[in-house]
């Protein structure tokens, strides 16, 4: 079981890579951080607007998520996992300075 500090270090380590990754990569990396960290919850969380075609690819990624019964804890894992795939493939930098988060 990832611990809470595990996960947080691999939010940190996601945004060092030397690449960046395909966008079906990034709304992985975001529904399982969303579902993980559960700020909020998914059935409180707002829909995107109807010109938001950015947030609806997210938020339909994050619901793809929920509705597969994946729990805060199973999120966790699956995004520290995926992290450390995507280290491997597009190289990581521990002393990069951070990418801004939403840029």
């Amino acid at each position: 079981m990832a611990s809470s500090a595990d996960f947080e270090a691999a939010a940190e380590a996601s945004r060092k890579l030397l690449a960046k990754p395909s966008d079906d990569e990034l709304l992985s990396l975001y529904a399982l951080f969303k579902q993980g960290k559960q700020d909020p919850p998914f059935e409180k969380a707002p829909s995107p607007g109807m010109f938001d075609l950015k947030g609806k690819y997210k938020y339909g990624k994050w619901k793809e998520i929920v509705e597969e019964g994946v729990t805060p804890e199973q999120a966790q894992e699956r995004y520290i996992a995926l992290v450390e795939k995507l280290k491997a493939k597009y190289g990581y930098d521990e002393s990069k300075a951070p990418e801004a988060v939403g840029s």
